[in-house]
């Protein structure tokens, strides 16, 4: 049987999978299946089958898949060449892949406004 590598204080939701509710995790939450709910973690990891609507908080947002409704990202989002991000964002940088998709309303933070932000109790917790 092949070893299972689990990262410290993660959250993984597999492929085909369906969570309706509230996900909080300080560290890595890493979504393969579908998401209808929130999510707050330290770092959200969307993968090409990943699909969360919702309200998402967290540092850093990586979105290989959808994610959509309200997000805020107190550090960094990427949205790679087959993400889709729909809905309103908040966002201190961002990075789009040629091919990736955007649409809603963005609002850039400034640098003092992400150092404030309420994950930090999760991701320290």
């Amino acid at each position: 049987m092949a070893e299972m590598n689990f990262t410290e204080n993660a959250f993984i939701l597999g492929e085909g999978v369906m969570f309706i509710g509230t996900i909080e995790a300080p560290g890595v939450a890493n979504i393969n299946g579908t998401v209808k709910g929130d999510i707050k973690a330290a770092d959200i990891k969307i993968g090409p089958k990943g699909e969360v609507s919702g309200q998402v908080e967290a540092h850093l947002i990586d979105v290989r898949g959808q994610l959509a409704e309200t997000i805020v990202c107190h550090e960094h989002i990427l949205i790679h060449r087959h993400g889709c991000v729909s809905g309103n964002l908040n966002y201190l940088n961002i990075e789009i892949e040629r091919g990736g998709k955007f649409s809603g309303k963005l609002a850039q933070k400034t640098g003092s406004e992400a150092m404030s932000s309420p994950t930090d109790s999760v991701a320290t917790e």
